[in-house]
């Protein structure tokens, strides 16, 4: 869970042991951006029919991929997948060798995966364990990076390799808070929050101050939709480990709570005690996000330029600024800008808005153009749980406007048996609403503005059903609240919004 919220055939590389604990020898990093099919942003993956055909290609390719991963029980796929679950710089403190373990003279050192060469660390790990296959924390750490690379890389395929790493390492030290903290933000990153609540309590039963376990407590609590709890393990994270991890979290948790100014305070504050490009990225993303949900393009757009000068590749950023830019009236800019992310990581979200750019604009092929983006959803459904990760909210939000509303219906609910939180109520909400079951909705469209957090979406889908649920006042309300809030929430939406209110009178 990013406090907001791809992969190569692994042929020839190594797999797991019999026993399942770990590969044979540490695999080797990926020498070209994943999933990319070798198209670059603005190259074929770009604008026009060209580019949609490479992506609609580059996604069969990784289907075709993912169903020989699954024959063989290779450790590979290669669809795009952005996970934004474990948001600021990896942290993994300080190498601590069990006493039943030989202490290593040359063990890396864990602290190099925050230097900023995520990949050069990960090649200096896998060579370390090449030679002391028996360090715990080595091993450790390597799932760490794996987890930090599917989340800076989008790359799924990283999971079952992190996964390996991390049992092995706790088959060297079952105790080792380490790499128990490493299973929680792996849970996590998997969308599978009970597992990664359990991980970290044992984590942190070993050290109470391991920033990783603190930080994927709060995560996981968040995502359970135990806010309460979210809030106080935010706090208690704060007190032992401050930093931009807690930061950004603690933040997160205050904006659940409609307290925007205390969020927008507390990542400004991250942001002061950011100390590498990376962080100082994902900060002001985070800062980006906020005024745009706010409705506030131009700070927003403000933000995402100081994330953009300090990584100029963050994705997110990327996305940010042309969402921002679409809200402003900049629909060109938006387009090639979404674009040039679509052509990298073609993901749920990113895929959706694109589609719904090209549907706003309307010129000729455009409807085509928007049909193969919604297309796409389904392929990164697949590939997303062939590598253990729960799409069931990504597919229930894309399939109820731009889909099968059954098949929305069926993941809705599955989402929700899992965990009660505003966004599950919101597309459980919503995708009632769409199989025409409005009465059944209104409960959960009411419950997802309950706590207070300021979102258009949500407020706007709670219009609609109000309107047709007979609360004609309410829904008025709802829908005046929503485009108040943020004007330019959705490029489909907030025409709807308009054009639904606008029917009320």
């Amino acid at each position: 869970m990013g406090p907001r919220g791809q992969h190569e055939d692994n042929d020839g590389r190594p797999t797991a042991t019999a026993d399942g604990t770990g590969p044979a020898a540490p695999e080797p990093p990926e020498t070209a951006p994943p999933g990319t099919g070798g198209t670059a942003a603005g190259g074929a993956g770009g604008a026009g029919e060209d580019g949609d055909a490479a992506r609609v290609a580059a996604v069969r390719r990784a289907g075709a991929a993912g169903r020989r991963w699954r024959a063989a029980r290779l450790a590979g796929s290669a669809l795009l997948v952005s996970v934004a679950l474990t948001g600021g710089a990896i942290a993994v403190g300080a190498h601590r060798a069990p006493a039943t373990a030989p202490v290593v003279a040359d063990a890396v050192d864990p602290g190099v995966l925050g230097g900023g060469n995520l990949d050069a660390a990960v090649t200096a790990l896998q060579a370390h364990l090449r030679a002391q296959p028996k360090d715990s924390g080595g091993w450790a750490t390597l799932g760490l990076a794996y987890v930090e690379q599917a989340r800076t890389k989008g790359d799924p395929a990283r999971y079952p390799q992190a996964e390996r790493a991390l049992r092995r390492s706790l088959s060297l030290a079952p105790d080792s808070d380490q790499a128990l903290a490493g299973r929680a933000a792996l849970a996590a990153a998997r969308h599978d929050f009970a597992h990664a609540l359990t991980f970290a309590d044992a984590a942190l039963r070993q050290n109470p101050y391991s920033e990783r376990a603190l930080s994927s407590r709060i995560d996981a609590l968040v995502e359970l939709g135990r806010y309460a709890d979210a809030a106080k393990a935010a706090a208690t994270a704060d007190a032992r480990r401050p930093g931009v991890p807690v930061f950004t979290r603690y933040a997160y948790v205050r904006e659940l709570r409609g307290d925007v100014t205390t969020a927008r305070r507390v990542l400004e504050q991250a942001l002061s005690a950011a100390s590498s490009p990376g962080d100082t990225a994902y900060v002001a993303t985070q800062l980006g996000q906020l005024a745009w949900s706010q409705g506030d393009d131009r700070s927003a757009l403000a933000w995402y330029a100081r994330a953009l000068a300090a990584d100029d590749g963050c994705l997110p950023a990327l996305e940010g600024r042309a969402r921002a830019q679409a809200a402003g009236g900049d629909r060109a800019g938006a387009i090639k800008g979404m674009e040039a992310v679509v052509a990298r990581y073609p993901v749920p979200g990113s895929l959706v808005v694109l589609g719904e750019l090209y549907e706003a604009r309307g010129a000729t092929g455009d409807r085509a153009r928007a049909r193969r983006q919604y297309a796409l959803v389904d392929a990164w459904t697949a590939l997303a749980r062939a590598n253990g990760v729960d799409a069931d909210l990504d597919t229930a939000l894309a399939a109820a406007d731009h889909g099968d509303r059954k098949a929305a219906l069926r993941a809705a609910r599955a989402e929700w048996a899992r965990r009660h939180t505003v966004h599950t109520a919101d597309a459980l909400a919503w995708a009632l609403h769409v199989d025409g079951r409005d009465t059944e909705a209104l409960p959960y469209a009411r419950r997802a503005t309950a706590t207070g957090y300021r979102n258009a979406a949500f407020r706007y889908h709670r219009g609609v059903i109000e309107l047709a649920t007979g609360h004609r006042a309410a829904g008025r309300a709802s829908l005046r609240s929503a485009l108040k809030l943020n004007p330019g929430f959705s490029p489909l939406g907030s025409a709807a919004a308009r054009d639904a209110l606008e029917g009320t009178e």
